[in-house]
């Protein structure tokens, strides 16, 4: 009985080993970085807006979508309004998650994000649109103020935006 436990302990360790040893290599590429990415889905002025958007094309490259880059802030009203409606509206979040990697970066007093946006068209008003390929290289640069109507922006507006960019098939 003794020598059966001092036979299966060992053998409990190195299983107990390998399995954690698996886990922690699961999600990785060869240097160790995550593969598994990781959306942005809100403002956020503690965020690497470039890394973000670094992430977001790779992830975009090995999907096969485009990268719908969204600045602004929580301060707009209009960045709260454009949010509520993909929540509110379905199918505009489905073909926009099956067509884009979303990434939205943040533009407040707190983080400009100046070194990340100034590779882009300058920005008239927020929430803005840029539409990035999957070798990251801008496809369009959209004011977000002709997907309005009214109070909000215009579903049917927004879809034929997503549609008219997304990646060709």
């Amino acid at each position: 009985m003794r020598r059966e436990r001092r036979v299966k302990r060992p053998i409990l360790c190195i299983v107990f080993l390998i399995v954690i040893a698996g886990s922690l290599g699961q999600g990785q590429d060869e240097g160790g970085r995550s593969r598994t990415y990781v959306p942005v889905t809100r403002f956020d002025p503690a965020r690497d807006a470039a890394k973000d958007i670094r992430l977001a094309v790779a992830e975009a490259r090995g999907s096969g979508r485009r990268v719908l880059v969204d600045v602004g802030g929580d301060w707009c009203v209009w960045c709260r309004r454009l949010d509520t409606l993909f929540t509110t509206h379905r199918e505009l979040a489905e073909y926009r998650d099956a067509h884009y990697v979303v990434v939205k970066v943040n533009w407040s007093k707190e983080n400009k994000n100046e070194g990340v946006l100034s590779r882009y068209p300058r920005v008239s008003g927020y929430p803005h649109i840029y539409v990035l390929g999957s070798d990251g290289s801008l496809v369009h640069s959209q004011d977000t103020g002709k997907l309005e109507k009214g109070k909000g922006h215009d579903p049917d507006k927004v879809m034929a935006f997503l549609k008219k960019w997304a990646p060709k098939s």
